[in-house]
């Protein structure tokens, strides 16, 4: 059975990304999202199979560089502990070093831009654009600023 590591950073790209739900019996799969109060409950929702990164917002700038350097730390961790055959994401910055781990590896990359964005580019989908085995969007205009991406529809 395939290993898939569903990975988002809270909010919206975590909602998103539970709307995957009915994959997770398909596969050998784990979830990794930021370690805040409201995602606590996942635990108990899917247990063994929640992980968690350290929250960090750009808001508070120096604090961020911190987290995001030891995230790097902490996603390479569980890339060696859980060895996903697959790494399917739907942002944001949580996701991007788990992304790029896996292409280092050699491991399929599934990249699905953000429903929030209709006309505009994200960070994050600028950076996996580039990495992304399949990059899927969810609105048609959007093909016009990723033309080699999959429309997929709406998530939701």
């Amino acid at each position: 059975m395939k290993k898939v590591l569903f990975i988002s950073s809270t909010g919206g790209h975590l909602t998103e990304l539970l709307e995957l739900k009915g994959m997770f019996k398909k596969y050998d799969y784990t979830i990794i999202t930021e370690n805040t109060k409201s995602n606590k409950s996942l635990k108990d929702e899917y247990p063994s199979k929640v992980h968690f990164v350290m929250y960090g917002t750009r808001h508070k700038k120096i604090r961020y560089i911190f987290v995001a350097l030891a995230n790097i730390f902490i996603n390479l961790y569980y890339f060696i502990k859980i060895r996903p055959d697959v790494v399917v994401s739907t942002g944001a910055h949580t996701a991007v070093p788990m992304c790029l781990i896996a292409k280092l590896f050699r491991k399929k990359v599934i990249y699905i831009e953000t429903f929030a964005n209709i006309n505009s580019k994200t960070i994050t989908g600028r950076i996996l654009y580039k990495f992304a085995d399949l990059f899927i969007v969810q609105w048609e205009s959007m093909l016009k600023l990723y033309p080699k991406a999959v429309y997929g529809g709406w998530i939701f």
